[in-house]
């Protein structure tokens, strides 16, 4: 198979959320596990490239938000042989769940919860290893390289593939939907609760583009090889971003009212972004955005709240 497969997990739409099958001599790893409803998409790919779950030797998340790990029980238990490759910070919650759940039930509420993300259990301590900063694994022929990367989460890092010089970068290289692609590229970060830094964002990117990855593989979403103009684009929202969450810590303002001022901000950049790229919204992309917005925003308010102290 050489190359990595990306699998749309069709989480909440087509093309929002992707996760990666990667096999090379024999051995597989998938990168991003998403949800557990999307453990059929992940399987039918699996068995679309001729291999078995047995064959499975990692699960890899690059940090444990629920997109991208909330089906990593559900894809441990159809792969026996599989080992679960997480930061530090990250693999106690997916050993134990109970905190990560209960927040993100009070959050959306058992209905709401069940629908997105499914059921998550524990995971046997036995099958999880956690990865340092600069730490390699192999996987057949090819080399892994970990590389802790904070800004969206203190918890995440990224996968550099040495052979195919792909990096795997979860939210840590910002989200590329392909549908707002119909012109010029259109690339912008997560700075989502509860952890955004800037400053830590921004060279995170750079740490990425150091690499000089031929490619890199979102989890939001594809691969893209023209690394150079969405790191800029990147750059530039997370000082925006950063600039933003200073001047909402000075300002003595509360969280609602951050939030709100933060998101209007963030829609006006928004739509000069687009301008930039030769890119005409539509209400689909409007939609499509404006869950990020909202989101960013939020985070951002508390980064404004934790910068206060």
């Amino acid at each position: 198979m050489g190359a990595s497969i990306t699998i749309d997990t069709e989480y909440v739409q087509p093309q929002l959320a992707a996760a990666y099958l990667r096999e090379e001599g024999g051995e597989v790893a998938f990168i991003e596990a998403n949800t557990t409803h999307a453990l059929p998409r992940l399987l039918t790919a699996l068995d679309q490239a001729g291999l078995y779950p047995e064959a499975v030797k990692y699960v890899i998340v690059t940090h444990v938000h629920l997109d991208h790990a909330g089906g990593a029980s559900a894809l441990m238990q159809a792969c026996p042989n599989a080992t679960l490759l997480a930061h530090p910070r990250a693999a106690r919650h997916l050993i134990d769940p109970t905190r990560l759940v209960a927040s993100a039930k009070q959050v959306y509420g058992e209905e709401a919860f069940e629908a997105l993300y499914g059921t998550i259990e524990a995971i046997d301590p036995a099958r999880v290893r956690s990865l340092e900063d600069g730490e390699r694994v192999s996987l057949g022929t090819a080399n892994f390289h970990f590389l802790h990367t904070r800004g969206h989460a203190n918890h995440h890092f990224v996968v550099h593939d040495e052979l195919e010089n792909v990096v795997f970068t979860g939210d840590t290289f910002g989200l590329v939907y392909p549908a707002l692609q119909r012109a010029r590229r259109f690339a912008y970060p997560s700075t989502s609760p509860t952890d955004f830094d800037g400053p830590a964002a921004i060279a995170s990117v750079k740490r990425v583009v150091d690499l000089k990855p031929r490619a890199v593989a979102l989890t939001h979403f594809g691969q893209f090889e023209d690394v150079p103009p969405i790191a800029d684009q990147l750059i530039h929202w997370l000082e925006l971003s950063t600039r933003m969450a200073e001047e909402g810590a000075k300002s003595g303002d509360e969280q609602g009212t951050l939030e709100q001022r933060f998101k209007w901000k963030l829609d006006q950049e928004f739509e000069l972004a687009a301008s930039r790229a030769g890119l005409t919204l539509n209400e689909a992309d409007r939609q499509l955005i404006r869950f990020d917005s909202e989101l960013n925003g939020l985070g951002l308010a508390i980064a404004a709240l934790k910068q206060r102290g």
